[in-house]
């Protein structure tokens, strides 16, 4: 019963995000909504698996916790150089002595 009230509570946690993902005033708040959003998807997970008793459930929450934070890192990256690729070093850094 309680971790059936916990996995209430996250849901309502991911209503809250996307909330503020759809509303946000800026980008990087929407950003950060969906990283929230993310790490909230991965406790819902865990919280499924063991009220299911499944506990591999954990591995697909380690795995989806990854992907998470590999995606936030790069649309973060995006929205700062545009690309990427960027090195994020500004092109004149290694002329410095001209």
């Amino acid at each position: 019963m309680m971790f059936a009230a916990a996995m209430a509570g996250v849901l309502a946690a991911m209503a809250l995000t996307l909330v503020r993902a759809l509303l946000g005033p800026t980008v990087f708040d929407r950003v950060l909504a969906l990283n929230t959003f993310g790490t909230v998807t991965v406790l819902a997970i865990a919280v499924l698996g063991f009220l299911m008793g499944r506990p591999q459930f954990l591995d697909i929450a380690l795995l989806y916790a990854l992907i998470n934070f590999v995606g936030t890192i790069a649309i973060l990256k995006y929205l700062q150089y545009g690309d990427l690729g960027a090195s994020g070093e500004s092109p004149d850094a290694g002329e410095s002595g001209r």
